[in-house]
């Protein structure tokens, strides 16, 4: 599969994806709709469809966002560093869609390795596993638990 950002990728976002994914906006803690969701399945970049995330390694942080412990396939996801805001931290973005997606944490669990990615809701396309076949996701359904 191709993954990448098209025209009309863009002009099918909500005002807040394209906010978010392409002005470097964050959205409001605890307002994201997948927030407080823990459904299996996957995460995709809500632009291009690249995978993300999956069900497997989110949990609950308390932070306001989605937290996962590491991303679906690593090669998906670039790290910069940000020192916007009067502090240094590590800005996650998708590789094929260049989607900003949050920032990545080094206090997240232990036993999943000690990451944090908190990512923002409105970056992210939900897969439900039961349709994660027929969207050509299929290699990722051992990580949709």
């Amino acid at each position: 599969m191709t993954y990448r950002k098209t025209e009309e990728a863009l002009a099918r976002l909500t005002p807040e994806q394209f906010r978010v994914t392409q002005q470097n906006g964050t959205e409001r803690p605890y307002t994201g709709e997948y927030d407080d969701h823990y459904a299996p399945g996957i995460y995709v970049d809500v632009v291009s469809g690249e995978p993300l995330f999956a069900s497997g390694a989110k949990f609950k942080s308390g932070c306001g966002w989605p937290a996962f412990a590491k991303p679906i396939e690593p090669a998906n996801i670039g790290e910069l560093r940000d020192e916007s805001h009067g502090m240094t931290r590590i800005e996650v973005r998708s590789t094929h869609a260049d989607s900003h997606l949050g920032h990545v944490f080094n206090d997240g669990p232990r036993d999943m390795g000690g990451l944090r990615y908190c990512i923002n809701s409105a970056s992210l396309r939900f897969i439900p596993k039961a349709e994660m076949e027929t969207e050509g996701y299929g290699d990722y359904l051992d990580q949709a638990t």
